[in-house]
């Protein structure tokens, strides 16, 4: 089955079965059934079967999965040893915190550039990475040719920056702003990170659930 052909489902359980395996794998387990396997993450084994299928399949019949080879062949899969070149626009509270704990070994994204309007924080060190001003952001994705922006900036700001960072070259966004990059720009990749829709959530969950207090 092609890339393209795999349903975005799957695709986003791709990211679970890689934590669990690495979990099992730094357990020392270095089995499991597909079985097994449905049991820990709360699926079914065809569902397992069947994900796993789109990518040629990884098991054999009486044997199961061997933990360490599927981890890695997972790992392969969503090119977390590649290092594509990633801005980070926004280097508040929110974009510190992403720079600082979210990019690192493993993580398929290489952070190249931080970049703010807000003067006084400016020249900061983020991870070893200066903050410059979004002044300079043109000129850097001409010479460095970042593929990626991570977006932690109001949504107010938003449609002349991604008007600009499309034009640049930038194909693929993280997108924590409310602003509708795929409306603007069909031609993009975009993966929204809404926060306090999970919040929202979570809210509702709580206070329409029996749950014993």
């Amino acid at each position: 089955m092609e890339k393209n052909e795999v349903s975005i489902s799957v695709i986003k359980r791709l990211p679970r079965y890689y934590r669990f395996l690495q979990s099992l794998k730094e357990n020392g387990i270095t089995r499991i059934s597909s079985k097994e396997l449905a049991l820990r993450m709360g699926l079914t084994a065809s569902q397992i079967r069947h994900d796993f299928n789109c990518f040629g399949g990884f098991g054999q019949q009486g044997y199961g999965y061997n933990v360490p080879e599927l981890y890695k062949k997972i790992g392969e899969i969503l090119c977390v040893d590649k290092e594509i070149k990633t801005i980070l626009i926004g280097a508040g509270n929110l974009g510190k915190a992403v720079a600082s704990k979210l990019f690192g070994q493993n993580s398929g994204f290489r952070l190249i550039g931080i970049f703010d309007k807000n003067e006084a924080i400016c020249g900061n060190m983020i991870k070893g990475i200066p903050v410059r001003h979004v002044d300079k952001l043109e000129n850097f994705c001409i010479d460095n040719k970042p593929v990626t922006a991570v977006i932690c900036i109001p949504s107010n700001d938003m449609k002349e920056l991604t008007d600009l960072l499309v034009k640049l070259g930038i194909r693929s966004f993280w997108n924590f702003s409310n602003y509708d990059i795929a409306m603007a720009h069909p031609e993009v990749l975009v993966e929204n990170v809404h926060l306090s829709d999970s919040l929202m959530t979570i809210g509702y969950l709580t206070n329409t659930t029996d749950i014993e207090r």
